[in-house]
């Protein structure tokens, strides 16, 4: 919903105005002042040249005298890279857009360029204030300086530029008001001063722009009201002022803005009604009003415009009805009047033009039905229309849609059954339908559409057993079929759903649970309350590692709590009430920490936790006795188990003189280098690890796996062991590990993981890494407890890590290096959620006399588009994979249909903000939004497809370092 949504046609519109400017330039007459002679310009750039930090940027390198002995003996400025000049050899243009420039315009010469009409530095990083002897290029049209580090207030000077028509100061560190001088630039027809820190108010002089078409404020800190003067802008054509702090009403003089097509006003404290003025904007294409508190009822005179695509009046107090004659609107795409105070009934059309995509009416007190031609809307994209009072045959008033793919029609009154014609829809992942008088049971069609992730048929009537067929969604990540009328048994097939990370099967009549429910390896949330469940609890949940909600309680359960259910380590909350449990409770936190609730209603558990007796004074025959069963089962089973541990034991004494052999053969071969204090034998690692056993294992990969060691000094640290390297019979591998010794062995950086040292010994090769408690941030952002606790300035502060490391990487290296395979989960986290970029096994070492050409390397999903058709590497590979990384950060997870659109991502930006937010995490503030917004610009600007477009990880480092630098 940011500014950006227009981009494309403004990009458009600026490429149309720098052709003809261009024309322009090249037919101006020559000056009899202007001399001919380009001396002093030539000199003026060579010495801004010599004031910046990175003088060798080879972009430049064509800015230089012929003859080293003779400063005055210099080429024409006219051949130098981004100059352009007229027919008396004067410079007319500079523009060195995005060439990585590092410096400030102190030693600018501004009086050097009488002739100078177009000044383009942006996307660089340069910082300083921007010096008031900006006044002396009396001839300038077009000023660019927008996406640097600039600081300090706009100069009241920049008003005598009187021929300006542009003037982009955009994603700088500006502060202080916006000078009313700038209402003297009566050329002007674009300001773009948005995402600064500029705060006041908007001046009233504004107003005398009289030949503007574009006013970009948005994202800053401006206050007051909007002056009525901007509606004397006659020729204003796009109004962006949101996210600001913006208060009072909407002024009725907008309504005289006929030519507006464009008004951004949403992320305010706007109040009142929309003025009815506003009907006379028959242009208007965007109307984004959201996120304030305005409220009323909307005016009827919304009906007048026809040319509407966009209306987004989310987040308001906007009451009564709407007018039925938005139903009319043959262009509309997004339809946005979610978390509003709305009554009444709905127009009966609301997808006439067929170019619907987006309908979010949920949180308001709609009724009736929704409107009839949803049912054929195949446009539609998602629905939201939860939270209402809404009625109809949930089965009948829904169609099949080829490109729909979320579906939230909760607590409303639909009724009948759910329809098998939700299979037919290719791309939708989510489908909530809870809190309804749904009826009938599940259409085991449901199971055909493998690529569900969410499904919530919770709170309904639904009969029946639950269908085998839901085992074929193997995509699925949350399932609710809770608080309905199911029995039976938990079918054997949901087995094969190993990515399901929350379950709740509570509130039915459900009896059995099948014996593998251990396969469900992803599982985070599993709810099996108030059932039908008798027996003992199957010791299979124990394997489910990754649990943090378990609630088993109101069921039949019989005997005794599993101990094996003390490896449940990730475990937070419980709830084994009212059950048939007896004896002790696992030791294990979670079940020490946990409420007397948690355990009430069952007859003898026993252990150290609140409200329960200790097991000592359990009576002996329940803390000794066993069944007579058991007794049976333990005379067949103990004479194998002492015959296999017999077997196991002459194993090991074998295979353990074996190793002594090689050993002692090979003793010279331990660690080659550490880092720690004092010495790591090759044997201690293997002592640790139990010989790298399994239950040492906390990651695989596919080159090897990682091992957590507890070395004898006390120090933890992390061992990638690479699969077999001897012989030289795996080339992949061995190169994958000399990759990450020669990538790491000298790097030494707080955002990269410290490699202690490293062995190739005869039967194993592995690296030895520092152990960071967390983890990796995959698996953080996959755990909805976990991901939480990653808040948004924890988040930012990640992001901000991960760019400081590449930035090193790319640039204060001897030898730049890729990476080659960012992604989060080679981001590793320490206990303050400090970022740590590891797994260098693909790592490429760039040489300045190669043409750096290899094989695809890299992740899925991260990697740059251009490696479809070369394999070239540079370090905007990198860049590319790190603004996919920061747009799943701050969006909870990979940001899909965003990247794989990235030619095309003005449109998308048409999605409302929080589908850019990680919606686990409480909404942000104003301040953190600001941040959040920043993050998100320079994180597209990283994923353009065009690779020369995106900026480099040293000018991404330091912008976010300067935007993220209040972060506690």
């Amino acid at each position: 919903m940011i500014c950006t949504k227009t981009m494309a046609f403004q990009s458009l519109m600026r490429a149309s105005s720098l052709f003809f400017l261009l024309l322009i330039l090249l037919m101006l007459p020559l000056s009899p002042n202007v001399a001919s002679d380009s001396t002093e310009e030539a000199q003026a750039l060579l010495k801004w040249k010599a004031s910046l930090h990175n003088q060798t940027q080879p972009l430049l390198h064509s800015w230089s005298i012929l003859n080293p002995g003779n400063a005055t003996n210099t080429s024409s400025p006219c051949t130098w890279f981004g100059i352009s000049c007229n027919h008396a050899g004067s410079v007319t243009g500079i523009n060195v857009a995005g060439s990585g420039l590092n410096g400030t315009l102190e030693n600018f010469l501004f009086l050097s360029f009488p002739s100078l009409a177009y000044l383009n530095l942006s996307m660089n990083a340069l910082y300083g204030s921007i010096p008031s002897e900006l006044r002396n290029l009396s001839r300038l049209i077009h000023l660019d300086l927008s996406t640097n580090l600039f600081s300090g207030k706009i100069p009241q000077t920049i008003g005598l530029l009187s021929n300006l028509e542009v003037l982009h100061l955009q994603l700088n560190q500006l502060n202080g008001s916006i000078p009313q001088e700038i209402g003297q630039l009566k050329s002007l027809k674009d300001i773009d001063l948005s995402s600064n820190h500029l705060d006041g108010s908007i001046p009233a002089s504004l107003g005398n722009l009289s030949k503007l078409n574009l006013l970009y404020l948005y994202n800053n800190s401006l206050s007051g009201s909007i002056p009525f003067e901007i509606g004397h802008i006659k020729s204003l054509t796009q109004l962006c002022f949101e996210m600001n702090n913006l208060s009072g009403p909407i002024p009725a003089s907008l309504g005289g803005l006929l030519n507006l097509t464009d008004i951004f006003l949403w992320g305010n404290q706007l109040s009142g009604s929309i003025p009815e003025e506003i009907g006379n904007l028959k242009s208007l294409v965007n109307l984004e009003l959201g996120i304030n508190q305005l409220n009323g009822s909307l005016p009827n005179s919304l009906a007048n415009l026809t040319n509407l695509k966009y209306m987004f009046l989310r987040d308001n107090q906007f009451s009564g009805s709407i007018p039925q004659e938005i139903g009319n609107f043959m262009k509309l795409i997004e339809l946005q009047l979610d978390t509003n105070q709305f009554t009444g009934y709905l127009p009966r059309t609301i997808c006439r033009g067929g170019l619907l995509e987006k309908f979010n009416i949920y949180d308001n007190h709609f009724q009736g039905q929704i409107p009839g031609d949803l049912r054929n809307c195949t446009s539609l994209l998602r629905i939201r229309v939860q939270g209402n009072q809404l009625v109809g045959n949930v089965s009948e008033d829904f169609g099949v849609y080829p490109e729909l793919k979320f579906v939230d029609i909760s607590h409303n009154n639909f009724y009948g059954e759910i329809s098998p014609k939700w299979s037919k829809c290719p791309q939708l992942a989510t489908l909530w339908i809870a809190g309804n008088n749904i009826t009938g049971r599940i259409p085991p069609e449901i199971g055909s559409s493998t690529q569900f992730q969410d499904l919530d048929f919770s709170s309904n009537h639904i009969v029946g057993e639950i269908p085998s067929e839901l085992g074929k969604l193997t995509n699925l990540l949350k399932l609710r079929l809770n608080r309905n009328n199911l029995y039976g048994a938990i079918p054997l097939e949901f087995g094969s759903l190993t990515n399901l990370q929350l379950l709740d099967l509570s509130g039915n009549g459900l009896s059995s649970i099948p014996y593998d429910i251990s396969a469900l390896s992803s599982l985070h949330s599993l709810n099996l309350s108030w059932n039908k469940f008798s027996q003992g609890i199957p010791i299979q949940i124990s394997e489910l590692v990754h649990l943090s909600e378990l609630d088993l309680s109101h069921n039949s359960f019989t005997g005794e709590i599993p101990a094996e259910f003390s490896k449940l380590q990730d475990l937070v909350t419980l709830n084994f009430s009212y059950n048939n449990l007896w004896g002790p409770i696992p030791n294990n936190k979670a079940f020490r920490i946990a409420p007397f609730e948690a355990f009430q209603g069952n007859n003898g558990l026993c252990g150290n936790a609140d409200g329960l007796r200790s097991c000592e004074s359990e009576p002996k025959k329940r803390k000794h006795g066993l069944p007579k069963g058991h007794r049976i089962v333990l005379i067949i089973v103990l004479p194998l188990l002492a015959a296999l541990s017999l077997s196991i034991l002459l194993t090991c004494i074998f295979l353990s003189i074996n190793r002594k052999k090689e050993d002692s053969k090979s003793n010279n071969q331990s660690l080659l280098l550490s880092t720690f204090d004092g010495s790591v034998k090759y044997e201690d690692i293997l002592q640790a690890t139990n010989n790298f056993d399994v239950q040492y294992c906390i990651g695989k990969g596919g080159h090897g796996s990682v091992y957590k060691a507890d070395l004898p000094s006390g120090v933890t640290v992390a061992v990638k062991k690479f699969h077999s390297l001897q012989d030289g019979n795996d080339v992949d591998d061995r190169k994958e590990f000399l990759n990450e010794v020669r990538a790491l062995v000298e790097i030494r950086h707080r955002n990269i993981v410290k490699l202690h040292g490293f062995c190739s010994h005869s039967t194993e090769t592995f690296l030895v890494y520092e152990f960071l408690q967390k983890g990796n941030l995959a698996t953080i952002l996959s755990d909805d407890e976990e991901a939480k606790e990653l808040d948004w300035c924890k988040r930012m502060n990640v992001i901000k890590g991960v760019s400081h490391a590449l930035s090193y990487m790319h640039h204060d290296c001897s030898t730049p290096i890729v990476h080659r395979d960012i992604s989060s989960k080679n981001v590793l986290l320490d206990l303050e959620y400090e970022a740590h970029v590891s797994d260098f096994g693909v790592a490429k070492l760039l040489k300045l006399d190669s043409s750096n050409w290899s094989k695809l390397a890299g992740t899925h999903g991260y990697l740059a588009p251009e490696l479809a058709y070369t394999m070239k590497v540079t370090e905007k590979c990198d860049v590319f994979s790190f603004g996919v990384l920061a747009l799943e950060v701050i969006k909870g997870r990979h940001p899909g249909d965003i990247v794989l659109n990235a030619v095309s991502l003005p449109p998308i930006l048409l999605e409302e903000l929080d589908s850019f937010l990680d919606r686990r995490l409480p909404f942000p503030s104003n301040a953190v939004m600001d941040k959040l917004i920043f993050i998100l610009k320079v994180a597209i600007s990283c994923v353009d497809i065009n690779p020369q477009c995106r900026p480099t990880m040293q000018l991404v480092s330091q912008l976010l370092s300067n935007e993220l630098s209040s972060l506690a």
